[in-house]
């Protein structure tokens, strides 16, 4: 769909993963190419060319009756022509979910609020090496339920946790994250209570989601996962209202910025007891 002379507006396919990570390198993402692909695996979108060369982006990752909005970057010297509310608008007619939800930076809020998104609550970004230390939290073994790894036999039975937790139907991200990493997950009296999936992403790793039913759960699974992670990068995504932070901080992981959960259209209802989502899988994934 031409836009102009030298700007064509087209469907998203894996052929300009090479170009979307040149986008998101010049605006200071720590995407990988692998990580680009991930995301584009799950999702629909849409990209704007100038000639052949990428200068925006946008996805939608649907999960039932909810959609996330992802990766919607500009080229810097292509900003102020309204590409942003376009392929925007493009790319939310890619899917009819009830709900839409994203997480947005401090430049694309202003965008994000005209078109009719209200904010729910802060994301903030904890990340570092991990350093070797008693973290003082009970050692793999303790407490009522057992620690394991999990298999892509468990699939199914995450992904009823993880939608409980967040109101997305996500068996497909569950999927995927067996594929990219490992899954711990707590187990008591043969049902699991509890999840966290450990994958490479930008500069070292990321954990999320965590899903657990107590702070004290999403705790244990996090220490685990820092034991295992000693001398490597990692980062942590968590909402505000989780409590998180500080004690991620105390673990050595420093708050590096966040975003804003945003989300229009028919709010899903999510129990406010029962799982909780700890930390996400990603911000363009929730």
């Amino acid at each position: 769909m031409p836009i102009n002379e030298t700007l064509s507006l087209q469907s998203f396919g894996p052929e300009h993963i090479e170009g979307a990570l040149s986008l998101s390198r010049a605006a200071n993402w720590p995407h990988r190419v692998e990580d680009w692909a991930l995301i584009q695996k799950l999702s629909r979108g849409v990209v704007v060319l100038d000639n052949d060369r990428v200068v925006a982006t946008a996805l939608t990752t649907p999960f039932g009756s909810v959609a996330t909005l992802n990766m919607i970057i500009v080229d810097e010297a292509m900003r102020g022509q309204g590409l942003g509310r376009r392929v925007m608008n493009e790319v939310m007619r890619k899917a009819e979910p009830d709900e839409w939800r994203l997480i947005a930076t401090a430049e694309g809020l202003p965008l994000y609020e005209k078109l009719g998104f209200k904010a729910v609550s802060d994301i903030v970004q904890h990340q570092g090496i991990v350093k070797s230390k008693s973290r003082g939290q009970q050692p793999d073994g303790d407490g009522a339920a057992d620690l394991r790894i999990g298999s892509a036999s468990d699939a199914a039975e995450l992904a009823a946790l993880d939608q409980a937790a967040s109101g997305m139907a996500r068996r497909v991200l569950v999927d995927a994250l067996f594929q990219a990493g490992q899954v711990f997950v707590l187990e008591e009296q043969g049902k699991i209570t509890a999840f966290a999936a450990l994958r490479e992403f930008g500069r070292g790793k990321v954990v999320g989601p965590v899903v657990a039913s107590s702070p004290e759960d999403a705790k244990r699974l996090l220490t685990h996962v820092l034991k295992r992670c000693e001398g490597q990068f990692l980062r942590v995504d968590t909402d505000t209202k989780t409590g998180l932070g500080p004690w991620l901080t105390e673990q050595g992981l420093a708050h590096a910025g966040g975003g804003t959960a945003m989300r229009l259209g028919k709010t899903t209802k999510i129990a406010s007891s029962g799982p909780q989502t700890y930390t996400l899988a990603a911000q363009a994934l929730g």
